[in-house]
């Protein structure tokens, strides 16, 4: 029998992956998965994949990092948008379902903008931010009240 894991055990256990485990990127990985909000480790590895199309330039290869996956996500373009002034809540009004892409509302933080569909990340029309912020730039019309 094994005894019930501590409170402080439980917690430092959540950010441990004894399955699949490698030492020699661990503390990069752990920094990137901070910095960006990445809630699973599983899509740290997803976004590691390749992503050049053609094996033409090779040389691309060294210039394409994680970070630069993770800076294509939504909760990162919404800060370049200011839309948000930090990750963490750029997340949660994702989450919360404040932002749409086009014409679909996106719930999922991991979701990958390409730049064509960057000038498309709007506020919800019946989200209360972007209320808000017409408000505040006078540009709330009469018939947004009634709907």
């Amino acid at each position: 029998m094994v005894r019930k894991l501590k409170h402080h055990e439980q917690k430092l256990l959540k950010k441990v992956d004894f399955i699949n485990w490698e030492v020699d990127n661990n503390l990069h990985e752990v920094k990137v998965l901070r910095r960006y909000h990445i809630e699973k480790r599983e899509d740290y590895m997803n976004y590691s994949l390749g992503v050049i199309p053609t094996r033409q330039n090779l040389a691309l290869t060294e210039k394409v990092t994680v970070s630069s996956f993770c800076r294509r996500r939504l909760p990162c373009i919404m800060i370049n948008l200011h839309m948000a002034q930090n990750l963490k809540m750029a997340v949660g009004f994702i989450q919360q379902g404040h932002v749409r892409v086009g014409p679909d509302v996106v719930t999922d933080p991991a979701f990958l903008v390409t730049r064509n569909m960057e000038d498309f990340v709007t506020w919800v029309d019946s989200s209360k931010i972007k209320q808000h912020v017409m408000n505040y730039n006078d540009e709330r019309d009469d018939f947004d009240l009634v709907a």
